[in-house]
C-alpha cells in the first residue's frame, strides 16, 4: 500500500502543529528525533554547515544520487545553511531560538558551550525553550569526551557480544544504537512538551547512546549480576526458550518457530511430531529440560522439517497455533504483503520507504519532502532577521 505525501493542510491537524523545532544535527540519532517531530506536524528547521552540510548526505548516493539515510531521516524539514561562528548567522540562530519550542543538537561534546551557548545558558535566556542534547557517553564520566559511533557503542555496551554466532560476535546490521537513542530522545522531548503545558516553563533533556544501549542490555546484565551467567551467542535461536529458532524445510527455505509455554509445546508435539507421548519424555517436559537437551530436540525438529516443504509446514504450524515466521531476505521485504510504503518528494525525484509505524486515528498519513542543501536559507533568514 502506498500513501501520498504532500498535504500541508493535513499537518495543521497533527498533534505538534504550531511547534517550532530548531536543530543543529548530523548523521542519524538527532535527525531521527526531529524527523518524528516533523511527522507529528512540528515545523523543523535543520541548520547545516556551509560547504558540506549534514555529512550523512554523502553516506551513499543510491537514491537518485542522494543518500538513503538522509532522505529517510530528513523528510518534512527545512534546510538552512548557517555558519554559527559568524556573528550575523548566529544572530539568525538567536532569533529562531527566541521563538522556538525545541532545540536539538548532537555536535561534539562541549561545542555549544565553547561558543557560550550551551543548553543551560539557552534556557536561561529563553525560558520557554526545551533543549535536547544527544551525546555518545553523556555529560560527565571518564568517557564523556570520547567519540561515539554506532559500531563503537554496540561493542562498548556489550551488544555485539550477544550478536552473531557462537564462533564470533557480530554487528547488528542497522544503526540500532543511533535509532534507539533517537527513539528515546523523541519520547523525552514529548514528555518535556507535556510538562511545559502544565508549568509554562521549558526544560533540558539529554540522552546518550551508551546509556540507551545499557538500558536495552538490562536483562543480560542482570543474568550476569545475579546468576553469574554470561548470555551466549545463539544465532537465530533464543537464549532461554526452546524450541525457538530457525529450521530448514525440504525446499531449503527457513522457518523460525517460537514455542513459549507448555500448552504450545503440547500442541507442537501433537501436530508437528504427530506424537503426544514426547511431552512426557523427561528430556523435554519443561522448558528448562528442553534447553538442557536443545541439541537433541533441534535434531528431531530438523528431521521432521526436512521431509516437508515450507507451505505444508506453515499450514501445520498455523493449525497448531504455533508462532512462526519466514527468514526473509531484503528482496522478500520489498515485496512483503504486509509492508506499508509511503512516498515523499526529494530534489531528485520521488522516494519510497516504509511508512512510519505510528498511526493516528482520523489522520491520513502524509510526510513532507526531503530538502535540498540550503533550500530554505534565503526565506528563513528573511523571516528571522
Amino acid at each position: 500500500m502506498a500513501h501520498s505525501t504532500n498535504s500541508h493542510a493535513n499537518s495543521l491537524a497533527k498533534p505538534l502543529a504550531g511547534i517550532l523545532v530548531v536543530t543543529l544535527e548530523h548523521a542519524v540519532a538527532a535527525p531521527f528525533v526531529s524527523s518524528r517531530l516533523a511527522d507529528a506536524g512540528a515545523r523543523v528547521i535543520k541548520i547545516e554547515r556551509p560547504g558540506t552540510g549534514d555529512f550523512s548526505r554523502d553516506y551513499d548516493h543510491v537514491v537518485h544520487g542522494e543518500s538513503a539515510y538522509f532522505v529517510w531521516l530528513n523528510r518534512g524539514k527545512e534546510s538552512l545553511v548557517l555558519d554559527i561562528k559568524n556573528q550575523d548567522d548566529f544572530a539568525v540562530l538567536e532569533s529562531m531560538l527566541s521563538r522556538a519550542d525545541v532545540f536539538v543538537q548532537n555536535l561534539a561534546p562541549g561545542a555549544m558551550e565553547r561558543l557560550g551557548h550551551g543548553s543551560a545558558q539557552l534556557r536561561e535566556k529563553y525560558p520557554q525553550l526545551i533543549t535536547c542534547d544527544i551525546t555518545g557517553y553523556g555529560d560527565d564520566g571518564p568517557y564523556h569526551k570520547a567519540k561515539a559511533y554506532d559500531l563503537l557503542i554496540q561493542c562498548e555496551s556489550g551488544l555485539a557480544s550477544l550478536t552473531g554466532t557462537p564462533d564470533a560476535p557480530g554487528r547488528v546490521g542497522i544503526s540500532v544504537c543511533d535509532i534507539a537513542t533517537g527513539m528515546t530522545a523523541h519520547a523525552a522531548i514529548v514528555e518535556a512538551l507535556v510538562e511545559r503545558s502544565r508549568t509554562g516553563k521549558g526544560g533540558g533533556v539529554s540522552v546518550s547512546m551508551f546509556d540507551t544501549m545499557a538500558d536495552w542490555m538490562a536483562v543480560p546484565l542482570m543474568h550476569f549480576d545475579y546468576a553469574g551467567r554470561t548470555t551466549p551467542r545463539v544465532g537465530l535461536s533464543h537464549t532461554v526458550i526452546c524450541p525457538y529458532g530457525a529450521f530448514a524445510c525440504a525446499d531449503g527455505s527457513l522457518i523460525v518457530i517460537a514455542v513459549q509455554n507448555q500448552d504450545e509445546w503440547q500442541s507442537f508435539c501433537k501436530y508437528v511430531f504427530n506424537d503426544t507421548t514426547i511431552t512426557d519424555d523427561p528430556r523435554f517436559k519443561t522448558n528448562s529440560d528442553r534447553l538442557e537437551n536443545r541439541t537433541t530436540l533441534n535434531s528431531m525438529i530438523d528431521a521432521v522439517f526436512a521431509t516437508k516443504p515450507r507451505d505444508v509446514l506453515l499450514k501445520i504450524l498455523d493449525e497448531a497455533r504455533i508462532a512462526r515466521g519466514a527468514v526473509n531476505e531484503i528482496d522478500d521485504l520489498a515485496s512483503h504483503p504486509q509492508l506499508d510504503r509511503i512516498e515523499i518528494a526529494s530534489p531528485t525525484g520521488p522516494v519510497s520507504f516504509p511508512a512510519p509505524p505510528i498511526r493516528r486515528s482520523g489522520e491520513s498519513l502524509a510526510l513532507g519532502p526531503s530538502p535540498a542543501f540550503g533550500e530554505h536559507t534565503k526565506s528563513i533568514k528573511k523571516e528571522f532577521s
